[in-house]
């Protein structure tokens, strides 16, 4: 065996060698399954650490964490799923998007699930009721696509003058497309606003989606919700900077990258929920006796220099009302 294929092998065994240690000591695991990237979660993670953090659990202290990243491969999430089921867990947590908390209960009924989404768990078959889950699964609801019109209403009233509204959806993700189309499409035709449906599931397709607008320019871009399009928010910024489209996201994260406006929940403070719930599962808690969490705490978050940038005056309205305001 060559040296460095020799210390490469030793360099893994090290690192390996304290889980399986921890395992044999007892300590409790979590099975963490996403549907994205690790560099997609940005300050999320602190998030559900802290929530760890109130129930008295420390990662790498008290509790360990199996980390599973689909890296945006839908296909891989069942054999991920059924991976971190086979190393019996005594919980998992989804996130990702709905395909991934749908992955992980088909690969188990009795290890318990935590899963987020975006729109109500009913509808998606994750649960039998919002106040008592009935099964092995609970999680949040953070309303994301619930919040597509209102915040369709919150653009035009930014930007009174755009009359014809891009809508980037990813069509991998069939559920958040229908609700996202549905209703988007309802307050657009009672305001009047004419709707071009734009579609990317890549980096590449999204490049390809801008060049595809042609000459009847829309006025402004309204980005669907999506883990797939939140992760290249850099990307859909830049492009449409370049393109003049003033742009809206469900997500703060955008708007701190760059976009005129975000409205939807407090990723982060979702996140901590989310760890609570599975630290409380970890203390003897049943999934069904936890009530689905509904997300309550939303944010409407404006980028200033992006709207001078764009020659937009800030609605005094709409300043009253914004939780933030980015200078």
């Amino acid at each position: 065996m060559r040296r460095r294929e020799f210390i490469a092998l030793l360099g893994s065994a090290t690192a390996a060698w304290p889980l399986v240690a921890r395992a044999q000591q007892g300590m409790p695991v979590i099975g963490f399954l996403d549907s994205r990237s690790s560099d997609a979660t940005g300050n999320r993670l602190g998030g559900f650490r802290q929530g760890l953090k109130e129930l008295g659990f420390a990662e790498g202290e008290n509790v360990a964490v199996a980390y599973r990243w689909a890296e945006d491969r839908l296909d891989r999430l069942p054999e991920m799923a059924a991976e971190l089921v086979s190393r019996q867990p005594m919980v998992i947590v989804t996130t990702g998007g709905p395909t991934t908390a749908l992955a992980a209960k088909a690969a188990t009924t009795t290890i318990p699930i935590v899963f987020i989404v975006g729109e109500d768990p009913t509808k998606l078959g994750l649960v039998s009721s919002l106040a008592r889950p009935s099964g092995n699964l609970t999680g949040i609801n953070l309303f994301t696509n619930e919040l597509e019109a209102k915040r369709l209403e919150l653009l035009h009233q930014l930007v009174p003058e755009a009359k014809r509204i891009a809508v980037l959806v990813n069509p991998a993700d069939v559920r958040n497309t229908e609700t996202t189309l549905r209703e988007v499409g309802a307050i657009a035709r009672t305001t009047g606003l004419e709707v071009q449906v734009l579609k990317a599931s890549t980096a590449r397709g999204i490049d390809e989606a801008f060049a595809a607008i042609g000459p009847n320019r829309p006025d402004a871009l309204f980005v669907g919700s999506s883990a797939f399009l939140n992760i290249r928010r850099v990307q859909l910024v830049q492009l449409a900077t370049f393109h003049r489209l003033p742009s809206t996201f469900s997500l703060r994260e955008a708007t701190e990258a760059g976009a005129l406006m975000s409205y939807g929940p407090s990723i982060v403070d979702a996140y901590r929920q989310w760890a609570v719930y599975a630290a409380r599962i970890l203390k003897g808690a049943k999934p069904a006796d936890l009530p689905v969490i509904q997300a309550s705490k939303f944010e409407l978050v404006i980028n200033l220099p992006t709207a001078r940038l764009f020659g937009i005056a800030l609605p005094p309205t709409l300043l009253a009302i914004a939780d933030e305001v980015i200078e």
